[in-house]
């Protein structure tokens, strides 16, 4: 009897909030995880371990995305490529950085922002649908956009700026993939407002310098804060939907 085929997920900011709850919930049988993260989280072996799962994790840094991506593609090259249903990449690292507008931020922290934003998920995509374009399995490539990549913010330039070109490079890809008999289902999703820290940075911010920190804090006042586990329940729901990619850019509270 041939045995049943497996899912293969690799998912980047596996360490906290939102990445972290993925990768949760992604330690199922039949799964193999693959996470990219500044940080190993130790949480995660014993969970796969009781579930059933394959996980790796790798300590990375994305600011380096050629390094990043070149580990990715010859890891993916030893693999068998009919031993896999499914190949789906995660893109979902971001970075932060401080929230001063542009003429007071420091270039280090502009570069690291569109390096991890954009630099990164680009490259590492270009990697995993190099080193998987002859497998049979289907192929997803699941881009975490964000409300402020399609809503211009004060003080937000890069990380603004990083999320709109994710959305943009997703449609280029799309129409890249379209054209291949098993070309990967991409898509650059909104996730929708998590509480996560990047929540408490925004709330913390000098209010002279970020004018939208007010409407932040009403989010939280309020609850219109979805929790990471909800969020991520919902993202990996629409990852898995038969029309996933239908719409390459796309918000998980409109579908």
């Amino acid at each position: 009897m041939t045995s049943a085929k497996e899912h293969i997920y690799i998912l980047t900011g596996a360490s906290r909030g939102m990445g972290l709850a993925m990768a949760r919930q992604l330690l199922a049988p039949g799964n193999v995880v693959l996470t990219l993260s500044r940080r190993v989280n130790g949480d995660l072996a014993p969970l796969a371990a009781s579930a059933g799962a394959a996980l790796t994790q790798w300590s990375t840094d994305l600011t380096d995305g050629t390094a990043a991506a070149t580990h990715l593609r010859g890891w993916l090259g030893d693999i068998s490529p009919n031993r896999f249903a499914t190949a789906t990449l995660i893109n979902n690292a971001g970075a932060i950085p401080p929230i001063v507008p542009l003429r007071d931020s420091r270039l280090a922290d502009l570069g690291n922002a569109l390096r991890v934003g954009l630099e990164a998920p680009i490259l590492l995509a270009s990697a995993f649908l190099n080193a998987t374009r002859y497998w049979p399995a289907q192929r997803k490539v699941l881009n975490i956009s964000s409300g402020l990549g399609r809503k211009a913010m004060a003080s937000q330039s890069a990380y603004c700026a990083a999320k709109a070109g994710m959305d943009h490079f997703t449609r280029c890809l799309a129409l890249d993939e379209a054209q291949l008999p098993n070309g990967a289902k991409v898509c650059s999703l909104a996730p929708g407002v998590i509480d996560t820290d990047m929540q408490v940075h925004l709330r913390g911010a000098d209010a002279a310098a970020f004018p939208d920190r007010a409407s932040f804090e009403q989010l939280k006042q309020s609850g219109q804060l979805t929790s990471p586990e909800e969020a991520a329940r919902r993202v990996l729901a629409y990852l898995a939907r038969a029309d996933f990619a239908s719409e390459p850019v796309a918000d998980v509270r409109q579908a």
